[in-house]
C-alpha cells in the first residue's frame, strides 16, 4: 500500500523549507556581529527556546523520560554530544558563509548532502549501495571537480557543511529522542560553551551583558528561526510519504541559490552553472534509483 498523504503535512513541510530556505536573509540582518558571537546567541537562545515550548506543550515528563534514556547509555551519550558538535559547526559555517558572501556555495552544500550521505553510508554503515547511486555521486564530483578547476578554489564552504550534516544526521540515527528533545539536549550540551563565550566578550551586542538594541532583540531571534522551521518539519515529515520528502528537501537550498545570484549579486559563471547542471543531473537520477528500489521492495512485499 502506498503511504497516505495527508495536505497538511505537506503543507507544513514546505513552509519549514520554505523558511530554511529565506533564513541568509534574517541572518545578513546582523552581518554586522562575529558569526561566531552569532553562533553562541543561536545556540543558548535556541535552548531557552525549546525549553518553555517543552513546559508550554507539557511535554516536560517526555523530555526527562528520553534526557534519563541518553544520559544512562554511554553510546547514546557519546552520540549526541558529538551531533551537538556537529549541528554547531555546520550553524557557524552557514552563518559565516551567508555574511561573507558565500550563499551560492552554501546553496550547493545542501545539493550535495544526499550524495554525500551515499559516501558515509558507504564508509561508516557498510550499506550496499546501486551502481546508479554510485553513478550519481560520480556525475556529482565531475561537476564540483570543474567548478574547482575553473576557478582553482576547492568549494570548502559547501562541503563543510554537506558532511557536517551528513555526521549530524549519521549520529542521530542511534538517538532515540523525538526531534523537540533531540534539539534541547543538543542545545544544552553546547549552552555552557556558548555562555562562557559571550561572557568573555564583553563589548558583543548580547542580552547577557545588559544591551538592549535592535541588534539584540534580532539575536535572541534566532532561537524561534532556528527551533520553528525544525519543528513545523517534525510535525509534517510525520504526514507524508518518505519520497515526497525526497524532493521537497530541494526547495531550501534552491531559494537560497536564487537569494544569492538576485538578492546579494554574488557571482554566478557558466562554470557555477555547468556545474549545477552535472550536479542537479546527479540528484535526478539519485531520486529516481531511490524512487525505484522503494516500489520495487513494495512488490516485493506485497
Amino acid at each position: 500500500m502506498n503511504e497516505p498523504i495527508h495536505k497538511d503535512g505537506v503543507i507544513i513541510t514546505v513552509l519549514a523549507y520554505i523558511i530554511w530556505g529565506f533564513l541568509p536573509l534574517y541572518w545578513k540582518l546582523v552581518d554586522d556581529v562575529s558569526p561566531s558571537i552569532i553562533l553562541a546567541e543561536r545556540i543558548i537562545w535556541s535552548f531557552a527556546g525549546m525549553m518553555i515550548l517543552l513546559i508550554v506543550t507539557r511535554r516536560w515528563s517526555t523530555f526527562k523520560q528520553e534526557f534519563k534514556h541518553i544520559f544512562s547509555h554511554k553510546q547514546s551519550f557519546l552520540h549526541i554530544t558529538l551531533a551537538s558538535f556537529a549541528i554547531s559547526l555546520n550553524w557557524l559555517t552557514y552563518i559565516w558563509a551567508v555574511n561573507n558572501e558565500f550563499v551560492v556555495q552554501a546553496s550547493l552544500g545542501y545539493y550535495i548532502n544526499p550524495l554525500i550521505n551515499i559516501v558515509v553510508g558507504i564508509i561508516i554503515l557498510k550499506e550496499v549501495v546501486s551502481r546508479i547511486q554510485i553513478f550519481s555521486f560520480i556525475i556529482a564530483a565531475v561537476g564540483v571537480l570543474y567548478l574547482t578547476i575553473s576557478f582553482g578554489e576547492f568549494p570548502w564552504v559547501s562541503f563543510v557543511l554537506a558532511i557536517s550534516f551528513a555526521i549530524y544526521g549519521l549520529l542521530k540515527r542511534s538517538v532515540k529522542a523525538s526531534a523537540a528533545v533531540g534539539l534541547t539536549i543538543e542545545t544544552m550540551i553546547v549552552t555552557p560553551i556558548a555562555l562562557i563565550f559571550l561572557i568573555a566578550m564583553p563589548n558583543s551586542e548580547s542580552l547577557i551583558h545588559g544591551n538592549f538594541t535592535s541588534v539584540t532583540a534580532l539575536l535572541v531571534g534566532t532561537g524561534i528561526a532556528t527551533a520553528l522551521p525544525l519543528l513545523l518539519f517534525a510535525y509534517g515529515t510525520k504526514r507524508i510519504p518518505f519520497i515526497m520528502l525526497g524532493f521537497l528537501q530541494y526547495i531550501a537550498p534552491t531559494i537560497m541559490l536564487f537569494i544569492g545570484i538576485y538578492i546579494f549579486k554574488e557571482t554566478f559563471s557558466t562554470a557555477h552553472f555547468i556545474a549545477f547542471c552535472f550536479i542537479w543531473v546527479a540528484l535526478v537520477i539519485y531520486m529516481w534509483s531511490s524512487f525505484y528500489e522503494r516500489r520495487r521492495l513494495k512488490r516485493n512485499i506485497v
